[in-house]
C-alpha cells in the first residue's frame, strides 16, 4: 500500500513538472509574438524551474526541469525552430549558462524546501510532545495515562494505536485500550498474556513484531510498565523521524507512569504511618487503662490464695484467676513495650553484664510465675561479660521462654544454653523445647507483628503475636541477630539470638 502511494505521488509531481514547463513555453510564445527579447523567455523558463523545485520533493524533478527547460528553449525559440541544432554559436553559451543557472537555483530551492520541511517536522514533534506532556501532567490514574497516550499517538501517527498496561506483578492485563476513531476508544481482550510476557522478557530489539501489532515497551525506572501497540501496516511504514517522535512519546508516558506510581506509593506510605500511629496510640491507651485493674486483681487473688488452704476447692479458682490475670498483665506489658520500641522511646543503657547473672534472674522470674515448669540451663564455666541492657535482654529471654511454655506440655523439656562463638566474637543464646514445633508455613512470619499460628494444641493459650516482634526489635537494637526454627534432633522448636562481645555503638540511645 505504501509503495502504491509513493508511485502515485511520483506521477503527480511528474505531471506538475510537465504542466509548469508547458505554461512557461506558452508564455514564451506570447513574449515572442509581442517581440520581447529572448532573454525574457529564458527568465520565464528559470522561473518554471524554481516553481518545479518549490512544489515537488527532492532534487530529481528540479534537475530534470532545468535540463528540459534548456532543450525547450532551443527547440521552440531558436533558429532553426523545432530542431535541436543551433545556427548561432552564441546560443551554445546561452544554453550552458541557462542550464547551470537553472541547476543551481533548483538545488538551492530544493535545499531550502528540505530545511523548511525538517523545521516543520521538528515543530510538529515539539508540539506533539508538549501536548502529550501537558495532558499527562493532569492524569490521576494509569488508565487515564493510557487513554491520553493512545489518543495522542493515534493523532500524530495517523493510526489506531493501543496501550496495554502491566500489573504490579509484571504481567499484562487481561484487556487493553485502542483508539478506533477520533474521540472513541474501546477495550479489547489481550491474547495470550503469558506468552506476550515471555517474549518481552527476552526482547533484544526496540519493538516486537506480532500478528496484528508492532509493540513498543514502556519502561519505568525498574520494571516494564506497559506496551504501545501500533497496527502492523502502519508500524511497517514508520519513518526515521516518526520513529524518533514515537520513542520520545513513549519515554514521556513511562515517566508519567513512574511519577504516578511513586506518588501512589507515597500516599500509601503516609496512610500506613497514620494507621500505625493511631494503632499505637490506641494500644497504649488500652494498655494503660488495663494495667492498673489487672495489678489489683493479681494482688487480691494472691492475698486470698495465701489466706486459703490449698486443699480448699476455692484455692484452685483463685489460682486460675491469678494465672489469667498474670497472662493478661504480660500481654499488656508486651503491648506497652512494643509501642515504646516502635516510637523509639525505650532508652538503651548498655553495661558489661555477666551472662550468668542475667540467666539467673530470668530463671528466678520464671520459677516465681511458672513454678510447675522446669527449665534446664547450660552456661559456660568462664565469666562472660557482654555489653547489653540487662533489663531488655531479660525481657527477650522471658518472652522466648514464655513462648516455649505455651507450646509444650508440663513434662516436656525446655532448655536455655549459652555458647561463646570465637569465630564471630559473639555470645549465642539457644532457647529450645520439645513441643509441637513451628509449622513450615509459619516460619517466614514468626517475627511479624500480630502474627500468631492458627494451629495450636488444646492446652496452649492464644497470644496476640507481639512477644517475638519485641524480641527481634531489642536484639537488633543491640547489634545482634535472632532467628527461629525447628530442632534437627527431634521434635520441638529452637530460637537463637546472638549478641556481640564488643560494642562500637553509643552506650546510651533509644531503641
Amino acid at each position: 500500500m505504501d509503495h502504491r502511494k509513493k508511485k502515485k505521488d511520483y506521477i503527480k509531481e511528474a505531471l506538475l513538472c510537465i504542466f509548469i514547463l508547458s505554461i512557461a513555453t506558452g508564455v514564451g510564445y506570447l513574449f515572442q509574438y509581442i517581440k520581447f527579447p529572448d532573454t525574457n523567455i529564458v527568465i520565464v523558463y528559470l522561473l518554471a524551474v524554481l516553481l518545479t523545485a518549490r512544489y515537488t520533493k527532492g532534487f530529481i524533478f528540479g534537475l530534470t526541469a532545468s535540463i528540459i527547460a534548456t532543450f525547450c528553449f532551443n527547440y521552440f525559440f531558436t533558429i532553426p525552430y523545432y530542431t535541436l541544432s543551433v545556427d548561432n554559436p552564441s546560443y551554445i553559451v546561452t544554453f550552458i549558462i541557462m542550464t547551470f543557472i537553472a541547476f543551481f537555483t533548483s538545488t538551492l530551492t530544493s535545499r531550502v524546501m528540505l530545511h523548511a520541511l525538517q523545521a516543520k517536522e521538528k515543530e510538529a514533534e515539539t508540539r506533539a510532545l508538549y501536548t502529550l506532556t501537558n495532558r499527562l501532567t493532569d492524569a490521576q490514574s494509569m488508565k487515564s495515562i493510557a487513554e491520553i497516550a493512545v489518543e495522542t499517538i493515534s493523532e500524530y501517527m495517523n493510526c489506531q494505536a493501543a496501550c496495554l498496561l502491566f500489573n504490579e506483578e509484571g504481567m499484562p492485563e487481561g484487556s487493553f485500550i485502542q483508539q478506533v476513531e477520533r474521540g472513541r476508544q474501546v477495550r479489547r481482550e489481550t491474547d495470550e498474556p503469558e506468552e506476550l510476557k515471555h517474549r518481552f522478557s527476552g526482547l533484544r530489539t526496540d519493538f516486537l513484531i506480532g500478528g496484528e501489532f508492532y509493540d513498543w515497551p514502556i519502561y519505568g525506572q525498574e520494571d516494564l510498565l506497559g506496551l504501545i501497540r501500533i497496527p502492523g501496516n502502519r508500524g511497517a511504514s514508520i519513518t526515521g523521524i516518526q520513529m524518533r517522535l514515537l520513542h520520545s512519546m513513549i519515554e514521556n508516558v513511562g515517566i508519567a507512569m513512574d511519577r504516578l506510581h511513586s506518588s501512589m506509593e507515597r500516599i500509601r506510605d503516609r496512610e500506613l504511618i497514620v494507621q500505625e500511629r493511631y494503632r499505637s496510640n490506641l494500644l497504649r491507651a488500652i494498655s494503660h487503662d488495663l494495667r492498673t485493674p489487672l495489678s489489683g486483681i493479681m494482688g487480691t487473688s494472691e492475698v486470698l490464695m495465701n489466706m486459703t488452704d490449698k486443699k480448699d476447692s476455692r484455692y484452685s479458682m483463685m489460682e486460675g484467676i491469678y494465672m489469667d490475670a498474670d497472662w493478661l498483665h504480660s500481654l499488656v506489658e508486651n503491648i506497652l513495650s512494643l509501642t515504646r520500641l516502635r516510637d523509639g522511646k525505650v532508652p538503651l543503657h548498655k553495661e558489661l553484664e555477666a551472662v550468668e547473672e542475667v540467666i539467673g534472674d530470668v530463671l528466678q522470674h520464671m520459677e516465681k510465675h511458672k513454678p510447675q515448669i522446669e527449665i534446664k540451663a547450660v552456661i559456660p564455666d568462664e565469666l562472660l561479660l557482654v555489653p547489653m541492657d540487662a533489663r531488655l535482654i531479660s525481657q527477650v529471654l522471658v518472652n522466648l521462654l514464655d513462648n516455649a511454655v505455651k507450646h509444650t506440655k508440663g513434662t516436656e523439656e525446655i532448655s536455655i544454653e549459652v555458647v561463646k562463638d570465637n569465630n564471630d566474637n559473639t555470645v549465642k543464646f539457644y532457647i529450645s523445647d520439645r513441643g509441637e514445633g513451628i509449622k513450615e508455613k509459619d516460619l517466614p512470619n514468626i517475627f511479624e507483628m500480630f502474627y500468631t499460628s492458627k494451629e495450636k494444641h488444646a492446652d496452649a493459650r492464644q497470644g496476640i503475636g507481639l512477644g517475638l516482634s519485641i524480641c527481634e526489635a531489642i536484639v537488633k537494637a543491640h547489634g545482634g541477630t535472632i532467628q527461629g526454627g525447628n530442632r534437627i534432633d527431634g521434635k520441638g522448636a529452637i530460637f537463637t539470638f546472638a549478641l556481640p562481645l564488643s560494642d562500637d555503638r553509643k552506650e546510651d540511645g533509644n531503641v
